[in-house]
């Protein structure tokens, strides 16, 4: 399997926002976003063993398989293997493509289009790019679907630009938008507001 890297943090990010996990990001994507803030390109060849291993070294149970998009080489065998060394399992997904069975909890976070309409998730992080964005349309194919517990979350996460005047004119816009639509919540990037990975 291609592996951009590897490291134990805290999750930054939705539901599980301050939980201690180790991360596999997969290199490569399927959707090629101007904004995408992940250099996922690089990679190492490492077997599923041998993710399994890495992840076993540290405490934390908790594992986020992210990207890049993780659906694009993740197995049902490395789900498996992972779930008897004792882990929970996040993906976090742009929901373009199918998933593997058993995987605890799902974050899809489309960019371009819905989330796949047979694919069952559990929280919904919608990146939220300013005024006249429209989260909402994410929304059309969400009631048929379900999860294995029933859809928890509905997130919306400021684009971080890199440009500091306009992440506080966005918030703004975000903080605006979810007081109007209160089933949203806020979402913000922990991680990198407390300057860790």
């Amino acid at each position: 399997m291609r592996v951009n890297e590897t490291f134990v943090s805290l999750q930054g990010e939705g539901r599980f926002t301050g939980t201690p996990a180790f991360f596999l990001r997969f290199s490569g994507c399927n959707l090629a976003c101007p904004f995408c803030d992940t250099k996922h390109q690089s990679f190492t060849e490492m077997t599923e063993d041998e993710i399994v291993r890495e992840a076993s070294r540290h405490k934390p149970r908790h594992i986020v398989i992210t990207g890049g998009e993780p659906a694009l080489q993740l197995t049902q065998s490395l789900i498996d293997k992972l779930h008897e060394a004792g882990f929970f399992i996040q993906v976090e997904t742009n929901g373009t493509l199918p998933l593997p069975e058993g995987i605890d909890w799902v974050t899809a976070s489309p960019k371009s289009s819905p989330v796949r309409e047979d694919l069952k998730i559990d929280e919904l992080k919608i990146l939220y790019m300013g005024d006249g964005c429209d989260p909402e349309r994410f929304l059309e194919s969400l009631p048929q679907r379900g999860s294995r517990r029933g859809l928890v979350g509905f997130y919306l996460q400021p684009l971080d630009t890199g440009d500091e005047e306009r992440n506080r004119a966005i918030l703004r816009s975000c903080i605006d938008y979810i007081l109007q639509h209160p089933k949203w919540s806020l979402s913000l990037q922990t991680h990198k507001m407390l300057g860790i990975k």
